[in-house]
């Protein structure tokens, strides 16, 4: 079963969030889903949010009226910052009650909506809220990007023990080794990441997500089926 929202998050910012949400949409496409993708916030840049535009251009899709009019990206600031601090300095505060009624809509009119987070789980989206709060009132099942680089270990077992702490689950890894390093360490960062998630009671799913040709149209998806397995199971 695969849930009308599902929220992809990293460990960290530039970890590979906007290159799975666009594969990931892909790939239901694929298996006649109508699904649509979403980017809670934007900071670094104006008009359509680029995660939204990188999104389209993976779904072999052009933007549509849902993006232009800013539905599938609230806000949108030009200063690359946090949220919270981008917001502000254009004078506004991020209230989530925006959000809730562009997500509702887009889950109104589409199968599917994948939520793109914005950097790391404890980003704040206003003084008040940080993503993660956010995403604890939601409930939604989560999808955790992470990578073999130096400090992904750290990063990735406090982002499980974060979302466990809040009763969200985790649906999965998607192992990010666009730059392969010593592969001493790539296997054993796995390892870890395995046994971390069957220790917090999520399913033991650590997709790897290759180098490949993202915007082709022969792509070959990471094994995505293994985490609908894990959800169903959580239904």
């Amino acid at each position: 079963m695969i849930p009308p929202v599902l929220c992809i998050t990293g460990i960290d910012t530039d970890i590979g969030k906007t290159i799975v949400t666009g594969l990931l949409a892909r790939y239901l496409h694929t298996k006649g889903l109508r699904v649509m993708t979403q980017k809670l916030v934007q900071t670094g840049c104006v008009g359509v949010a680029e995660d939204i535009l990188t999104h389209r251009t993976i779904m072999g899709l052009e933007p549509g009226v849902e993006d232009t009019s800013g539905l599938t990206c609230p806000y949108v600031f030009p200063t690359a910052c946090s949220p919270h601090l981008a917001a502000e300095i254009e004078g506004v505060i991020i209230d989530s009650t925006v959000i809730d009624c562009a997500t509702q809509a887009l889950v109104d009119r589409y199968e599917t909506v994948l939520v793109e987070g914005a950097g790391g789980l404890l980003v704040p989206l206003n003084r008040e809220l940080m993503l993660l709060d956010y995403l604890a009132q939601k409930g939604w099942p989560l999808v955790l990007v992470s990578s073999p680089r130096l400090g992904s270990i750290n990063h990735t077992l406090a982002a499980l023990e974060l979302a466990d702490s809040r009763g969200l689950t985790v649906l999965g890894i998607v192992y990010n080794r666009f730059q392969e390093g010593d592969p001493r360490i790539v296997a054993d960062s796995a390892h870890v990441f395995r046994r971390a998630l069957r220790q917090h009671g999520f399913n033991e799913c650590v997709l790897d997500l290759f180098g490949l040709d993202v915007y082709g149209s022969d792509t070959n998806f990471p094994e995505f089926d293994c985490l609908f397995t894990a959800a169903a199971q959580c239904t």
